[in-house]
């Protein structure tokens, strides 16, 4: 169930339309550990893409390049922190207050507030970027492009999630989730292949959704970690996305490295095309087991 507010206390900002949302928890949003992150994903991308079209000053998010084909928001990264989802229960009112803003000419981050009864319980943050495809291409040719009829982008904050999937992309950083990101990737490392259902696991635009590659991870660390926590929780999570496939290509997750100790589980995972070994993603999870 979803309270709806005024649409007065919907709007901050011109620049960074706001949203809040009170949602009544129960099965769908559940899972056997507390709130489901999966459901939690697939809501907050919806949201995502309904912020954006605010920004733009739209009542529905239709984006269009200037030959008029379609225009999407594809996922570059998401970051959970702080995250106590096993404390969420049937019955709950979760509160979602979300935010939006263009930290260049073609990305955009949402940031989302969670909490219940004031108590905060996790905040997620979704780095966007406009694609489309190329003609007669797949999900392997898709390219970036610049929208206009969005305010001016802003700077993007050293400590935000941008920054961050920036310096990742260009080997500036050392070190992410205690891992030392420069340390060579073996070969030889474990790796569970998963072929997506198209029915299940891709959106409506014809793209494996970014909610499915943690789904995907989840069942990796079912696997690798031994089945031994079947109630493991996320405390914090950072995907990275470079890619995707196309229905009926098969994809492996590489578990490239772990700790485990003290109630806790940190692994660092690699999404990569079966096929031709393309880097779909790269994760990276703290879990309460």
């Amino acid at each position: 169930m979803n309270v709806a507010v005024s649409p007065e206390a919907l709007l901050s900002e011109a620049s960074a339309p706001a949203l809040h949302e009170i949602v009544l928890l129960g099965m769908p949003q559940l899972s056997l550990s507390g709130l489901s992150e999966s459901w939690l994903l697939k809501d907050l991308g919806h949201r995502h893409w309904m912020l954006l079209a605010r920004l733009a000053g739209r009542a529905v998010p239709d984006f269009r390049d200037a030959d008029g084909a379609p225009v999407y928001a594809a996922f570059c990264a998401l970051s959970v922190k702080d995250a106590d989802f096993a404390a969420l229960g049937e019955n709950d009112r979760l509160t979602i207050v979300s935010d939006i803003s263009r930290v260049s000419r073609t990305q955009s981050a949402s940031r989302h507030r969670l909490s219940v009864a004031g108590k905060p319980v996790g905040e997620v943050e979704l780095v966007s970027a406009f694609v489309r495809r190329a003609s007669g291409g797949g999900n392997h040719t898709v390219a970036r492009v610049a929208l206009d009829a969005f305010p001016p982008p802003t700077a993007p904050r050293t400590d935000g999630l941008a920054s961050l999937a920036a310096e990742l992309r260009a080997g500036r950083r050392e070190r992410h989730f205690g891992f030392d990101l420069h340390a060579a990737e073996a070969e030889t490392s474990a790796a569970f292949e998963i072929d997506p259902c198209p029915a299940q696991d891709f959106n409506g635009a014809g793209f494996l959704y970014f909610s499915s590659f943690v789904a995907f991870v989840d069942r990796a660390e079912w696997h690798f970690d031994g089945r031994r926590a079947e109630r493991a929780t996320t405390l914090a999570r950072d995907v990275f996305f470079h890619g995707n496939v196309d229905p009926g290509e098969r994809l492996r997750v590489r578990w490239l490295a772990a700790r485990r100790g003290e109630g806790r589980l940190v692994h660092r995972c690699l999404l990569e095309r079966a096929g031709d070994g393309a880097r779909l993603a790269e994760a990276f999870t703290l879990r309460a087991v």
